[in-house]
């Protein structure tokens, strides 16, 4: 899987960033609220669910709110909590300040 297959679409009527992966969608559904995005729920197409394919989907949707939103990032899916906790460098900057995973 290459990362041009990650094209990021932000459904603001669904409340989710999108991707398709051989014609399936792939969600992380989404909550603002006081210039936060609030990450809530993650779903997989059953073929793409391995940790490779879903920390890809992760780290394209944090690019594409870090890109398109002056927005801190609030991870409450447990999967998007760990991949930012492994990540820790990388993408302490989306975190609201005073909120450590």
């Amino acid at each position: 899987m290459n990362d041009e297959e990650f094209k990021i679409t932000k459904n603001e009527f669904l409340r989710q960033f999108e991707t398709t992966l051989n014609g399936e969608l792939a969600v992380i559904e989404y909550s603002d609220q006081d210039r936060k995005v609030f990450l809530t729920k993650l779903r997989m197409p059953k073929d793409f669910e391995d940790e490779e394919n879903t920390n890809k989907f992760i780290e394209a949707v944090l690019a594409e709110i870090k890109e398109n939103s002056n927005s801190r990032v609030m991870p409450t899916h447990p999967d998007i909590a760990k991949f930012m906790r492994r990540n820790r460098r990388r993408y302490k900057d989306l975190l609201p300040v005073g909120i450590n995973i």
